[in-house]
């Protein structure tokens, strides 16, 4: 294939969305899943558009094989975080070029793995690649806000339409170089979530008389010692993964240190003393614990009033094998029995697959054939994805969007001048085409 034009064609898909105004709330995502339905309509590809709910539009595509395997999902999200377009240099849906590069709200989350995977269909089709397996395609909403109109929305309500036994989804593939080594992530686990309310409470009066144990001032001091904590260490089967694969690339004294994370009794020594960058290290750290974070406070109505109650909304995240219940009884060996823990529902576990399979190995294979020194490893993202909802499908769910090494515009996601390099765009098409048509094909 000339591979060029496939390039410019999949960056025009990806401009004409970035126009599309989806940021969530209120998503209108029917727009983006309408032109989309156009596009695979022109191509003949069977395509069904949804709404979960008004204008919130969710499409699947699907492109019959023989049967002979299980489907496999191509999954992406056409909303997108809200902007302030006061600090964008460019217009953040105006889907400007300017030196190589693609500005726009979505940009890298993830309207360009949508146009990515739009095309890698369309390309299917136009070749009439041999399938062994339909290879569906899912363009879904409110990724950024649970997913419950989207991702969510689709297992509930439409699980035939996506059931597949693996799944692409967002959250790896990019290229990063650390300690010189040029590495690649594949996303096979990610965190669970498990937000709370942290509650105190204390005697109300009149605020010229200080009470030392007010409700606002029990709340600082349970909130300093949720920043002082050391919660346990739960090494994941992906963990152990992305840390040997690592130690094995470094080598020498990085690899040695990177090993005594393994050792659960000086993890936390082993973490303090990695040469590495306290970005790295604070990765690695939440990749290994669970997490709580304080994010909102709130607290009395006047300024000369001491409040009964004060409260801090904590956003928490518990790594795969861990549960709210395994959780709360951390938080009470940091907090004591004094204050209110109420946990926001649902609460969700943590996810992993399995990285030895025929997909991971066509990952492995493609990625080798375009830069032979990458090392590619699994990975555990500490955040959340649309993977959670489909996994109770009992998909096995990959995040890989491949991009060169372009680790610090990944700083640009949810962040001002959101941009994409052209070059990106081509090359993680025809990654991902190679990896679908490799692991789909029966010939």
């Amino acid at each position: 294939m000339n591979w060029a034009p496939v390039r410019d064609e999949a960056v025009s898909y990806l401009c004409d969305l970035l126009r599309i105004n989806t940021v969530n709330p209120p998503g209108n995502e029917l727009r983006a899943c309408e032109y989309l339905a156009g596009v695979l309509a022109r191509e003949g590809i069977e395509t069904t558009l949804l709404e979960a709910a008004p204008g919130r539009g969710n499409l699947v595509a699907r492109l019959r094989g023989n049967g002979r395997a299980a489907p496999l999902l191509l999954m992406a999200h056409v909303d997108v975080v809200p902007v302030e377009s006061a600090r964008w240099k460019h217009d953040p849906f105006g889907a400007e070029i300017r030196d190589g590069y693609l500005y726009g709200r979505g940009a890298l989350d993830t309207k360009d793995l949508v146009a990515m995977e739009l095309t890698v269909m369309l390309w299917l089709k136009r070749n009439q690649a041999p399938l062994a397996r339909d290879v569906i395609f899912m363009a879904n909403a409110d990724e950024e806000a649970g997913g419950q109109f989207g991702a969510g929305w689709m297992v509930r309500e439409h699980p035939d339409l996506i059931r597949a036994e693996y799944a692409l989804n967002e959250g790896g593939g990019f290229g990063t170089t650390i300690l010189g080594k040029h590495i690649y992530t594949v996303q096979t686990g990610e965190k669970g979530t498990a937000r709370f309310t942290l509650r105190a409470h204390g005697k109300p009066g009149h605020a010229s008389i200080p009470q030392r144990e007010s409700a606002v001032l029990k709340l600082a001091r349970g909130l300093e010692k949720l920043g002082d904590a050391a919660f346990p260490m739960h090494l994941t089967a992906t963990a152990r993964n992305y840390i040997e694969g690592l130690a094995k690339a470094f080598g020498g004294h990085a690899g040695t240190a990177l090993r005594g994370l393994l050792d659960g009794k000086n993890g936390k020594r082993a973490l303090e003393n990695l040469p590495l960058d306290e970005g790295m290290r604070g990765t690695l750290y939440a990749m290994l614990h669970n997490t709580a974070t304080p994010t909102k406070l709130s607290a009395g109505n006047k300024i000369n009033v001491i409040p009964s109650v004060a409260e801090a909304q904590v956003d928490g995240r518990l790594v795969p094998g861990q549960t709210a219940e395994t959780f709360l009884h951390e938080l009470r060996a940091v907090l004591g029995p004094e204050y209110e823990i109420e946990f926001h529902q649902p609460t969700t576990r943590g996810i992993e697959a399995d990285p030895q399979s025929p997909l991971y190995d066509a990952i492995l294979r493609s990625m080798k054939r375009h830069d032979p020194a990458a090392i590619v490893i699994p990975d555990l993202v500490v955040g959340a994805t649309d993977a959670r909802h489909v996994t109770k499908l009992g998909t096995k769910v990959y995040g890989f969007c491949p991009m060169f090494d372009d680790a610090s515009e990944m700083e640009r996601v949810h962040g001002d001048d959101e941009r994409i390099a052209l070059e990106n765009v081509g090359f993680g098409t025809r990654v991902l085409y190679e990896v679908v048509s490799e692991f789909s094909s029966h010939t």
